[in-house]
């Protein structure tokens, strides 16, 4: 009986395996790209705008129960109080069916939605059930919300005559669906456009911020049908203090358990929410950290970048970042100046990015915060009136609310005031998480920066530098001459790497870069798993020895990058690691081929070459095979982008690695035999005379050179490697 099904199957892996088993991910990174160099802002609507419906859709869900649950109507007597004096007065049996199905199509639009990003329903048929939903269920309220003010609806005189929390209810959710459905049509446009996928590519962080939202919003109002019950509370004031309890606001009201049962139950219910709570607003910031704050500094970035290409003034032989004005001068310089030049250019426009990011992201979140306080006060000022409530007490109560005070000296009654306070409370946690991560990142550690100046002044500070040592360095720090240099243009001396040296400094440059890297492979010359390399020289064949030094090179970083990627901030190398990482995917910086000048005008088009080496391409050449030229200030370079440093290093030494173990299979001894960058005779060419230069007064005193004990070490190594051979 044969068996042709397993030898199939490894034929078809071993085709895969020849085939590029990173494609889709490559392709998938390609468009990412893309669009991080789309000037438009079309990246909100793909992300921002379906993460807020998915927030915001279960909010106003939970805002259509409570417009369900009880009447729109109660009668109160003249000179009565609302909620003291009033007795309800059963709907119309229409307000009940027409708020029942507005409810269930809010509920299935907002299921579509949640199913459509989790991809178990495809963004064609999901889009406009969704859409179409929210719009109907928002139509629906609107319009029982209009008949609720005509005379239809009402059977008593005015003065006896109020509307229910229900009905405030109702009008916010008609307003959620409405901005979430119109935000949704941005969304389906945008992808039927062509600006990104029909698909939602959300993280998990975002993914998780939902179902915690979800999760917050069912357990408070479980909470509150239980309470009522318990308490024997209209269910609407069970709300309200579930979302003052949960959100630790405690404004004191009439409101609070009396039972013995109720005042148990306080303990697992309040713990409960605040831990739910901190899972949200931890959601929040890790979201801000993770992806807002990271598109924006992207977006910042590639600005500043085409301000400082655009600012390149050729007579004067300068280029501008942010407010410094630094010495630009191509011609004369050495290829390796001329990159590092870029690179110290391009490390400027993005510390100028991220301190212009930290700041605008504060006077947002300021905005934001400080609207939500004015524009609350001047609702509540509204809701209260008859209670007497001037602006300025509405601003004090809605300060000390924001900030979970609850003195309780003020508090709201009105039927309209609750729905609208359980609202703004909850818009509230959002805002305010914004605004204190990026005051963590703005503010507080220009206290914590002052707080170490001041320790180091005093010499409180345990291991800091001294009185003498921190005013040099702060004098230094502040000096104006270097707020606003100009390099070489003003006479002041320029910062390292950003003008040419000339004469044997060039030289030097470039020695300087070599070293590091010569240094580096170094550090890996010692150890055992080099034996095989070792091995393979003694049996006459060079080259093969230095593929299997190369590729010990290639798996031994490729672990050291790994460590970086998880380190947090991210790590940021130096020109010289930079370096030595490319020369081991095989871009010399000292060689020009690849390279070329930064653009004056930005260019957009990646197929023109106006970047660094492709992901599908680990030796940076194009899809014709030729060189891909590229420059640190271009749209392609390594520190542009959506990933980190380490991603982009570890992505291409993987990638490279690959193309290699690809290579050791071909049929072609001469693929098979290519020279890599980095080999064991350029190591020890560049060894031997820093030996023989630090040994020279050894030589002159008649004593071995560093040079010869270096040769006899290579013997002694090769006699120890041909005796475990002959051991094995």
């Amino acid at each position: 009986m044969t068996e042709p099904a397993p030898t199939e199957a490894v034929g078809d892996a071993a085709q895969d395996v020849e085939d590029n088993p990173y494609e889709h991910q490559q392709k998938q990174e390609e468009k990412e790209e893309q669009d991080f160099l789309d000037p438009s802002r079309w990246w909100l609507a793909s992300t921002a705008i379906p993460l807020f419906a998915g927030t915001f859709g279960p909010i106003a869900n939970g805002f259509s129960i409570c417009a369900l649950v009880e009447n729109w109507r109660d009668h109160v007597p003249i000179g009565g109080a609302e909620n003291v004096d009033s007795t309800p007065v059963d709907d119309p049996s229409f307000l009940i069916a027409v708020n029942s199905i507005s409810l269930i199509c809010a509920l299935v639009a907002n299921a579509a939605l949640l199913l459509n990003m989790a991809r178990r329903i495809p963004f064609a048929i999901a889009q406009p059930i969704t859409i179409v939903g929210w719009l109907v269920s928002s139509l629906l309220l609107i319009a029982l919300v209009s008949v609720a003010n005509t005379p239809v609806f009402r059977i008593e005189p005015r003065s006896e005559h109020v509307l229910t929390q229900a009905y405030y209810y109702a009008i916010i959710a008609a307003a959620l669906y409405c901005i979430i459905a119109c935000g949704m049509v941005i969304t389906v446009v945008g992808a039927h456009r062509g600006h990104y996928e029909k698909e939602f590519r959300l993280t998990m962080s975002q993914r998780t911020l939902m179902l915690q939202t979800i999760g917050f919003i069912t357990y408070l109002l479980l909470g509150a049908l239980v309470y009522c019950k318990v308490e024997n509370w209209k269910f609407l004031d069970s709300v309200y203090w579930a979302n003052f309890t949960l959100l630790t606001v405690g404004i004191g009201t009439d409101n609070h358990p009396m039972t013995h049962l109720g005042r148990s139950l306080l303990f697992p219910y309040a713990i409960g929410g605040i831990v739910m709570l901190g899972l949200v607003v931890g959601s929040i910031r890790s979201l801000i950290l993770d992806r807002g704050k990271h598109k924006l500094t992207a977006r910042m970035t590639e600005k500043k970048r085409e301000e400082a290409l655009s600012n390149i003034d050729s007579e004067k032989r300068t280029i501008k970042v942010g407010f410094k004005t630094l010495s630009f001068e191509q011609k004369g310089l050495s290829e390796v100046e001329r990159r590092e030049q870029e690179f110290n250019i391009m490390r400027m426009v993005q510390e100028s990015a991220e301190t212009r990011r930290k700041w605008i992201a504060l006077a947002f979140s300021t905005m934001a915060a400080l609207g939500l306080w004015f524009i609350g006060a001047a609702v509540f000022q509204v809701t209260e009136r008859k209670q007497g409530w001037t602006y300025f007490v509405s601003l004090y109560f809605s300060y000390t609310s924001l900030l979970t005070i609850g003195y309780g000296d003020f508090q709201v009654q009105s039927n309209s005031g609750k729905p609208f306070f359980v609202f703004w409370s909850l818009c509230a946690v959002p805002t305010l998480t914004l605004l204190i991560s990026n005051m963590a990142d703005t503010v507080v550690i220009g206290f914590r920066d002052i707080t170490i100046w001041a320790g180091s002044i005093t010499g409180l500070l345990p291991g800091e530098a001294g009185f003498r040592e921190t005013v040099k360095t702060t004098a230094a720090k502040i000096d104006v001459k270097n707020l606003f240099s100009k390099g070489d243009a003003s006479g002041n001396p320029p910062p390292p790497g950003f003008a040419a040296t000339g004469g044997k400094d060039e030289q030097n440059k470039k020695t300087a870069t070599e070293d590091f890297a010569m240094d580096r492979v170094t550090g890996h010359i010692e150890d055992e798993e080099l034996r095989e390399a070792e091995e393979a020289g003694e049996r006459g064949d060079p080259i093969e020895r230095d593929i299997h030094f190369y590729h010990y090179l290639l798996a031994k970083e490729l672990r050291n990058v790994m460590k970086d990627a998880e380190s947090s901030p991210p790590k940021q190398y130096s020109y010289h690691e930079w370096a030595y990482y490319l020369k081991l995917i095989g871009q010399d910086e000292a060689d020009p081929k690849r390279h070329r000048k930064p653009p004056v005008e930005p260019n957009r088009d990646r197929s023109k070459g106006d970047g660094g080496p492709d992901v599908a391409k680990a030796h940076g050449e194009d899809e014709d095979g030729q060189p891909y030229e590229w420059s640190w200030l271009g749209t392609r370079s390594p520190l542009m982008g959506n990933k980190s440093e380490a991603e982009w290093i570890l992505e291409r030494l993987a990638a490279t690695l690959e193309e290699e173990l690809k290579k050791m299979r071909s049929q072609d001894p001469s693929e098979r035999k290519q020279k890599p960058p980095v080999s064991m005779d350029d190591l020890r060419q560049r060894k031997k005379p820093k030996e023989e230069q630090n040994s020279s007064g050894e030589s002159s005193s008649g004593g071995k050179s560093n040079g010869e004990k270096s040769s006899d070490e290579e013997e002694s190594r090769s006699r120890s490697s041909k005796d475990r051979k002959k051991e094995q």
